[in-house]
């Protein structure tokens, strides 16, 4: 099975390739930056997916899309999250063949809880997705999103190692804890392999925050 994933160098990524290559399949990543992964079944792009020009062709088409590049507070939220997914999903999904179709939102599509381009542009996403999933319904593949929320990354490092702020954010946690990338490759997995009936749907791993009291937790 080949499974293309944007934004394998590290993080959630990262865990995600390294899942499905246990499992036996082709990976292909795409990220900015190089490869961090060391592996017989993984070939390695390097590409920006906001400039649908650097978009690499493929030797054999994909049978999973995971969408998953993405950057925070950045200026260009918005052009690498959402129009970025867009491009890189309309390029490497539609066809023949494909079995299902992913896309990484956050937790601040939901709740607003974060900066307003990164919110807005994950927020656009969850819209995406259904209308993704409207159209590779014909091909008998599933679309859907996930929208983690805290997730112990290198990206994550400086919240987790402030004391009095990760208290606050395990206080409006009601589980006390956040994902690691590795569970979150677990859904990735189930809603990309194991899955065949559930399409068009968000699935919101936050450990509860969101059901009890959304806040926003990055330093400005």
């Amino acid at each position: 099975m080949n499974v293309l994933i944007s934004g394998t160098s590290c993080g959630i990524g990262r865990a995600i390739a390294e899942l499905f290559l246990q499992n036996g399949c082709a990976v292909f990543g795409l990220d900015i930056g190089p490869a961090s992964i060391q592996s017989k079944l993984y070939r390695h792009y390097i590409a920006d997916v906001s400039d649908k020009d650097s978009l690499p062709a493929t030797d054999e088409p994909m049978d999973i899309v995971i969408s998953n590049a993405g950057v925070q507070n950045s200026g260009r939220d918005i052009e690498v999250n959402l129009k970025g997914s867009i491009n890189f999903v309309e390029k490497y999904a539609f066809h023949a063949g494909i079995k299902s179709v992913l896309l990484v939102a956050s937790a601040s599509a939901h709740s607003g809880a974060e900066f307003p381009e990164y919110s807005a542009s994950k927020g656009g996403l969850l819209s995406y997705m259904k209308n993704v999933a409207l159209r590779v319904a014909k091909y008998g593949a599933t679309c859907n999103s996930i929208s983690p929320g805290g997730v112990t990354t290198e990206l994550n490092r400086p919240v987790m190692d402030d004391s009095k702020l990760w208290q606050r954010i395990m206080d409006v946690t009601p589980l006390k804890r956040w994902a690691s990338p590795e569970d979150i490759a677990q859904w990735v997995y189930f809603l990309t392999v194991v899955n065949k009936n559930c399409t068009g749907q968000d699935i919101l791993i936050d450990n509860g925050e969101k059901d009890l009291n959304a806040t926003f937790v990055w330093p400005e």
